[in-house]
């Protein structure tokens, strides 16, 4: 690289003050991408359960992935990236145009409703003051939810659980509704793709503890190729994918803007003002509430394992980062796509050594070259990815050490937060329930004081949203 560029890249990202080089920063960028370009294919699948264009989707889902990433590489100098949230895309597609009954393209207004939302908190400050107000012991708890979470995520995507239903019925975890069913997770290691998986695990253990380089990255490249072996030489089904005709981009023109077309519906006062009011609160309650927390919860937790917090436990820059957020979220609308999020998958960029916007900036760039690519992503199997977030949750498990188990008012909220986030699949809801307790706890334990005033209101609404959606 020349001399000048990497002087440019130095003023934009401040590399050196961060420990870090050009080399370190894209192949975590890359890392980053790899482990969450699923979201490429399995966004458009579940929104298309709306009605909504497939093709246009999948476009919009890599736009908005772009300028979420890019904001957060420019507002806040972070290695985190951005993409359609899983979870709240199940959200707009089964519940607000499933159960409510709302058009895909209400549910696109509801969604930027909530993006222009996060930018008024956002520039208000409200958000930041939000993550002050968590005290330490719960960002410690948040960072090993999280890693739980992913880790949880790991082991589901390399197919080494198996879920029961009924005596001798199972089913794979991939957030689909099963009537009057609760699964029972157990392990599989019965299909190549979890083999797959299990020796991509022992090759980034081994590759880790040798302490290489781009290790998480080095990984995938080497489960990848002995996956695309297996498949088209030994001709065994390990999940890869080959390349399926030209290169083609299809056209944004069934979402883009569709949202403008909501309102009239979202806010169709002849049904009663009240009902509408209440129906419309209660999406926008469930939006606002879990890309926040989700938001916050990933934020604090990936910073926590990279040693991004300060003294008093806050993030440095916090506001750029969260503003990043919601504008990508209102960008997404416009483009054609639920709630864009930070994504947890960030920390295994983080993990590979990202500090900085530069590992943001290659992620962003990866999304948009998959707009012409992603017949070839097929190419990395989910076996190949899924090992990676299994490592990064064993690594994102140091701060547990930091929880005083010993006082029970500290280690109830603590344990809630970290068993929630996987058992319930939500970041947002481990995050509620260890709020929750540590202010019930911390009140008849006659330390009232000692919550922030923040935190009374969170739990209020936190118990608002679990009625409403019950």
């Amino acid at each position: 690289m020349r001399e000048e560029e990497e002087n440019m890249l130095e003023k934009l990202f401040h590399l050196k003050e961060n420990k870090t080089t050009v080399k370190t920063e894209v192949t975590a960028g890359i890392t980053s991408f790899f482990t969450m370009a699923y979201i490429i294919f399995v966004n458009p699948q579940i929104l298309s359960a709306a009605g909504m264009d497939a093709g246009a989707v999948m476009l919009a889902t890599c736009v908005a992935s772009a300028i979420g990433t890019f904001l957060m590489a420019f507002l806040a100098n972070y290695p985190f990236a951005l993409a359609p949230g899983m979870g709240l895309n199940a959200f707009f597609a089964f519940t607000i145009c499933g159960s409510m009954g709302y058009s895909w393209q209400a549910a696109l207004a509801a969604v930027f409703i909530s993006g222009c939302l996060f930018i008024i908190i956002t520039v208000t400050g409200v958000r930041e003051a939000i993550v002050r107000a968590i005290p330490m012991e719960l960002k410690n708890a948040i960072s090993v939810g999280i890693g739980f979470f992913i880790a949880f995520i790991g082991l589901k995507n390399a197919n080494m659980l198996k879920f029961t239903i009924d005596p001798g019925k199972y089913q794979n975890f991939d957030g689909t509704i099963v009537a009057d069913a609760s699964p029972i997770p157990a392990f599989n290691f019965a299909s190549a793709s979890t083999l797959l998986a299990i020796f991509g695990l022992i090759i980034l253990a081994v590759l880790y503890v040798r302490k290489v380089k781009g290790a998480l990255f080095l990984g995938i490249l080497i489960t990848s190729a002995v996956g695309c072996v297996l498949q088209f030489a030994l001709e065994i089904d390990v999940g890869v994918t080959a390349p399926t005709g030209g290169i083609s981009i299809p056209s944004l023109a069934p979402t883009f803007m569709q949202f403008t077309h909501g309102f009239g519906e979202l806010f169709n006062f002849s049904e009663g003002v009240g009902s509408v009011l209440m129906s419309v609160v209660s999406v926008l309650i469930s939006l606002v509430l879990v890309d926040m927390f989700d938001t916050i919860g990933t934020l604090i937790g990936t910073a926590t394992r990279a040693n991004m917090l300060d003294k008093e436990g806050n993030l440095p820059r916090a506001n750029g980062a969260l503003l990043a957020d919601a504008i990508a979220t209102a960008c997404g609308a416009v483009l054609g796509t639920s709630t864009v999020t930070t994504f947890v998958e960030s920390s295994a960029g983080v993990s590979e050594g990202g500090r900085t916007g530069l590992t943001s900036l290659t992620t962003g760039v990866l999304f948009l070259v998959a707009i012409v690519a992603s017949p070839f992503l097929g190419l990395v199997p989910t076996a190949a990815t899924a090992p990676v977030l299994i490592i990064v949750g064993v690594l994102m498990m140091a701060s547990v050490k930091n929880i005083n188990w010993g006082e029970f008012e500290s280690a109830l909220p603590a344990f809630m937060t970290i068993a929630c986030m996987p058992f319930a699949y939500s970041i947002a809801d481990g995050i509620a329930a260890g709020f929750i307790f540590f202010t019930i706890t911390k009140l008849f334990k006659g330390k009232a004081k000692e919550v922030h005033p923040i935190m009374y209101v969170l739990c209020v609404l936190f118990i608002l949203r679990f009625i409403i959606v019950m």
